[in-house]
C-alpha cells in the first residue's frame, strides 16, 4: 500500500519524524536505539516525545511518520479511523505506584492496584497525576474507574508533564504517582520514592509502533516510517531492548516477546 501512495522522491527522502511516549524518551532507551537505526538505515530521525494521547495525535494528523506508544485502547481507536496502520508489538514492562518510603496511606504489601488508589482517596494521601493524557495517565483513570474513586479533591494534583518530571515533581511534594518501571529506575537514584505496589495484572504495560497511513496522508514519509517500525522488531533492535538497563541497573527496563 506504501508503495502505491509514497513517490520515489518521498521514498528517498531521509529524515523521519518519530512521535513517542516520555518514557522511551526518559528511560534513556531511544538515546541507544536512534543512533542505531540512523547508522543501519542511513535515515534521521527527529523525535517528539509528548504523552500517547498527543503522539497518536500527531500521527493521525499526518505530523509525523512513525509513533511508538502504550495505551492499547487508544491505539485501537485510531487503527479504526485508518489514519494509523500496521499496529505491532514491540516490547513490554508494567507500572508500579510508587510512594514516600513511610507509605502514609498504608499500601504496601497489597495486591490490587485499584484498591490500593482507593486507599490513597479514602485516606486523602497526595497523588500526583501526569494528567498529560498519555498512555501512563490513561492507565492511571482506567484504576481509578476500577475502584470507583472520583479522582477530585486538594489530594490529587496533576503536572501536566513527562513522567520524569513527575516523578521528580512527586517526590519533593511527597506523593504517590503511577510510573511505568523503566523511567522509576532511570530516576530512582535522583528521587525519594519507592515501588510499594508491583506485579497486578492490570499493570501490564505494552508498547506498540504503528505506520501513517500513506493513503490517508500522501505527503508522509511511508518509506522512512516501515523502515524505523520494521527496525523496531528486528533482530538487533530486540536483542538491544532486552538487555537495556541490566549492566546499569541490575534488571533489564522493558521485555520483549509474549507475556
Amino acid at each position: 500500500m506504501g508503495l502505491l501512495a509514497a513517490t520515489p522522491a518521498q521514498a528517498q527522502r531521509s529524515s523521519l519524524i518519530l512521535a513517542t511516549t516520555t518514557s522511551t524518551q526518559d528511560s534513556g532507551l531511544l538515546d541507544v536505539l536512534v543512533p542505531l537505526f540512523e547508522k543501519k538505515s542511513g535515515y534521521t530521525v527527529k523525535t517528539i516525545a509528548v504523552g500517547t494521547g498527543q503522539s497518536l495525535a500527531l500521527g493521525h494528523r499526518g505530523e509525523a511518520d512513525v509513533v511508538l506508544v502504550h495505551a492499547p485502547e487508544l491505539e485501537l481507536q485510531y487503527l479504526a479511523k485508518g489514519t494509523l496502520v500496521n499496529r505491532r508489538r514491540v516490547m513490554h514492562n508494567d507500572f508500579v505506584l510508587v510512594g514516600p518510603p513511610a507509605d502514609p496511606a498504608g499500601i504496601k504489601g497489597m495486591k490490587s492496584a485499584a484498591g490500593a488508589l482507593k486507599k490513597i482517596a479514602e485516606r486523602g494521601a497526595l497523588f500526583l497525576s501526569r494528567g498529560d493524557q498519555s498512555g501512563t495517565h490513561d492507565k492511571e483513570k482506567s484504576l481509578w474507574k476500577a475502584a470507583g474513586i472520583a479522582a477530585t479533591g486538594p489530594w490529587y494534583i496533576e503536572s501536566g508533564q513527562g513522567m520524569g518530571a513527575t516523578l521528580t515533581i512527586a517526590s519533593e511534594k511527597g506523593a504517590y504517582t503511577l510510573a511505568d518501571r523503566a523511567t522509576y529506575l532511570a530516576f530512582k537514584r535522583r528521587i525519594q520514592l519507592v515501588v510499594l505496589l508491583e506485579g497486578d495484572a492490570a499493570l501490564l504495560n505494552i508498547y506498540h509502533v504503528l505506520e501513517v497511513s500513506p493513503a490517508r496522508h500522501p505527503r508522509v514519509n511511508a518509506a522512512g516510517g516501515k523502515a524505523f517500525a520494521d527496525f523496531m522488531l528486528s533482530a538487533a533492535a530486540q536483542e538491544m531492548i532486552k538487555t537495556f538497563g541490566v549492566g546499569k541497573y541490575g534488571e533489564p527496563l522493558f521485555f520483549v516477546g509474549g507475556g
